[in-house]
């Protein structure tokens, strides 16, 4: 192309715009494609290829365009391109020079040719095949390896066919033409290199968050995929929120980074129980310390049988001097059999309490006081009480399996994982994570923990997070203290926690709108969970419609 001197400061200016829109694109397929079309553009090329270097040692044919053809494969036209790539050695490890391409890179220089149908230097066969099969031409190539900032060549830029304005005829690639394309090269490499190590980065960042939550999760097997569900919860969550055109929510919309720091925050909402104890996560039962403490009181319960059969035996022994018939005497004795069942009774209440799947009353609390008043001797005749004044109180428990103490430090996670979440330097775009992750167990009306915020003192992202963590929780298979809800009971609940004033009360209507709670459970749910929903009977659900 013969381009004019004083037509250079524009070339330049040009050059500097598509620096400044190769730097913003931040699709890696899009970033090649724009390379390709621009160096077209500022050459006016008729086609062009752009192949990327393969650790295989060969070229990969990325992108294919030709103007007067209408042909466009590969990049964006998601349309495969077939083509083999180019091998940059022979089979005995020698350098392929005989096709341009493979030539630019080995020699790292670029290829002005001015004919290919006159050239002997390259092999152009397959070019010439495609030429007649198409009815093309294909006369003038310009190839140029992109080479980056650290020396590497990543890739080849081959154009061909450059035409004249004036005449519309196929022309060679001026030197001008030449320098232009080198520049372009050299620049698009640089930012291909960096996409490529920022993706990598990303990679490796998203990679070790979710290495960190599965290290949580396998920690405990109570609590198994719990990290890896909330984030696929709350990404329908904020896709539905996004997508919702009705409501208070109407307007709002996340971005793509937006979404991504939430589902960085999702992954990493519960990276502080790394510190928590296992023997506190684990707890199945209202006296499992390291072990379940249920044991011992078995222990106990049958040295009240044995002592009620001594006593038994006793006066037995008393009233008879012919001891043959003494096991008959035991089985015919009505007052030590109802004793005896009485003690079984009194165990299998006392393991009923252990459990911590429903929640204790009045009844219950003086039942487990009246139970640990029963005495039994030890092997010194000290007196000792069935219960000790720590079992009472654990099996009072009205709530699950965790004492105050050991609620203290569950609760605790979430502190740490704001301590440990605000410790990072992040990237403009994450600065939220510390917010997002560490409000999920605070309620909107300021009774929630560490921080008691209320309802505006936290993001709605926040709040999404908060109702994926206790769906995940109410609907999970794998707790120590009960099976997983059946999913009306779990939407039930989740409503009456919206009345109450603990969730969202629009992000839950939101989810039941969307029917979120079916997307979920068609892929995570037992089959036995998933039974039949009456939105009628879902307490404080106002429809979206």
């Amino acid at each position: 192309m013969d381009q004019s001197l004083n037509n250079v400061p524009n070339l330049l200016h040009e050059l500097n715009k598509i620096g400044i829109a190769l730097s913003t694109e931040k699709d890696h397929t899009r970033l090649l494609e724009l390379i390709l079309i621009k160096a077209m553009d500022i050459t006016n090329s008729d086609g062009g290829t752009l192949y990327i270097c393969t650790n295989e040692k060969s070229l990969k044919f990325e992108i294919l365009l030709n103007h007067s053809l209408e042909v466009h494969k590969g990049g964006t036209s998601g349309e495969k391109i077939l083509l083999p790539p180019i091998q940059l050695y022979d089979e005995e490890g020698n350098t392929n020079n005989k096709m341009v391409a493979a030539y630019a890179v080995n020699s790292e220089q670029t290829v002005n040719i001015e004919n290919a149908y006159t050239n002997e230097v390259f092999d152009f066969s397959g070019t010439r095949d495609f030429d007649k099969s198409m009815g093309y031409r294909s006369t003038s190539f310009l190839t140029v390896p992109m080479k980056n900032h650290e020396n590497d060549i990543i890739g080849v830029l081959q154009l061909i066919n450059t035409i004249d304005k004036s005449t519309n005829k196929i022309i060679s690639f001026s030197s001008l033409d030449q320098q232009l394309i080198e520049s372009l090269a050299s620049q698009a490499a640089v930012t291909i290199t960096n996409k490529t190590l920022i993706d990598a980065q990303k990679n490796l960042f998203d990679s070790f968050i979710e290495l960190i939550a599965t290290a949580i999760d396998e920690k405990s097997p109570y609590t198994a995929k719990h990290c890896r569900r909330v984030p696929v919860i709350t990404n329908m969550i904020a896709s539905a929120t996004n997508a919702i055109n009705a409501g208070p929510f109407k307007d709002f919309c996340m971005t793509d980074n937006e979404m991504y720091e939430l589902n960085v925050a999702a992954w990493l909402h519960d990276c502080g129980k790394i510190t928590t104890p296992e023997n506190v996560i684990d707890k199945s039962t209202k006296l499992e310390t390291i072990f379940d403490r249920m044991n011992l009181v078995d222990t106990r319960f049958e040295i009240l049988k044995r002592d009620v059969v001594i006593t038994a035996l006793e006066d037995i022994i008393k009233a008879t001097k012919d001891c043959d018939d003494i096991n008959k005497e035991l089985e015919n004795n009505s007052s030590l059999q109802n004793k005896l069942k009485e003690l079984d009774t009194e165990k299998k209440e006392i393991e009923k309490y252990n459990i911590g799947g429903e929640s204790l009353v009045e009844k219950d609390l003086k039942r487990i006081k009246k139970l640990a008043e029963r005495t039994y001797q030890n092997s010194v005749g000290d007196t000792i009480r069935l219960l000790n004044n720590e079992e009472v109180e654990n099996l009072q428990i009205s709530r699950g399996t965790l004492n105050k103490e050991e609620r203290k430090i569950i609760n605790n996670h979430v502190s740490v994982t704001i301590k440990m979440l605000e410790s990072l330097p992040y990237p403009k775009h994450l600065r939220n994570v510390p917010e997002f992750a560490g409000c999920h167990h605070e309620k909107m009306d300021g009774t929630g923990y560490p921080n008691k915020l209320k309802g505006n003192q936290m993001s709605i992202p926040s709040r999404m997070i908060a109702i994926a963590d206790i769906f995940e929780a109410l609907t999970a298979g794998d707790r120590p203290y009960k099976k997983g809800m059946p999913l009306s009971q779990a939407l039930k609940i989740l409503g009456r926690m919206k009345l109450e004033n603990h969730i969202d009360p629009d992000l839950f209507d939101v989810f039941m709108h969307k029917k979120i709670y079916s997307t979920y459970a068609k892929e995570h749910l037992k089959e036995d969970q998933i039974d039949e929903i009456n939105i009628q009977d879902i307490p404080g659900y106002n429809s979206l419609s």
